[in-house]
């Protein structure tokens, strides 16, 4: 490839991100203060779990923990809400989420699909991918602990009795 080109298809690439960056914040809604979980967010969230996690929960349970997820994201200050809030919706819109995580839907999206797309962030050469990838992993695993009915499978007996009040 001739300089010349290389540049051409750079600047080209480069225009695309930001039309569609431009396209993707004249489609989303206005950006409430906190974050807030909606139907889209629940459904990328009821795939990750699972695979985060390595357990596939009952219902009640997975409905619970995407309840914790969001809960957690709400703790945290208001500019990283913001951040996740364009994580997922990055990986919600259709065109960025089959470039990003190479998965057609959420509800479609098989176990080994969501574990190779996590996978491949979590050793992405892109540091950008990779804080990303701990950020969902940290999001859920915090939220899935949270829960003392998980605590088993870790062999996790609880706060030592000396600490709690």
């Amino acid at each position: 490839m001739q300089r010349r080109s290389f540049l051409k298809a750079g600047l080209l690439g480069g225009l695309a991100l930001v039309a569609g960056g431009a396209v993707y914040r004249q489609l989303r809604p206005a950006v409430a203060e906190r974050f807030a979980l909606d139907a889209e967010g629940r459904t990328m969230l009821a795939a990750l779990i699972p695979a985060i996690t390595g357990v596939a929960p009952d219902a009640a349970a997975l409905q619970a923990a995407i309840d914790r997820v969001g809960a957690a994201i709400n703790g945290l200050p208001l500019r990283v809400q913001k951040e996740i809030s364009d994580l997922f919706g990055l990986l919600n819109m259709a065109p960025t989420r089959r470039l990003l995580a190479g998965v057609p839907a959420w509800p479609e999206a098989s176990p080994e699909q969501v574990a190779a797309f996590l996978e491949g962030w979590r050793t992405h050469r892109t540091e950008m991918l990779q804080t990303a990838y701990h950020g969902l992993h940290d999001l859920v695993l915090g939220a899935w602990y949270a829960e003392s009915s998980t605590w088993a499978a870790i062999a996790y007996s609880g706060p030592m009795k000396e600490l709690s009040a």
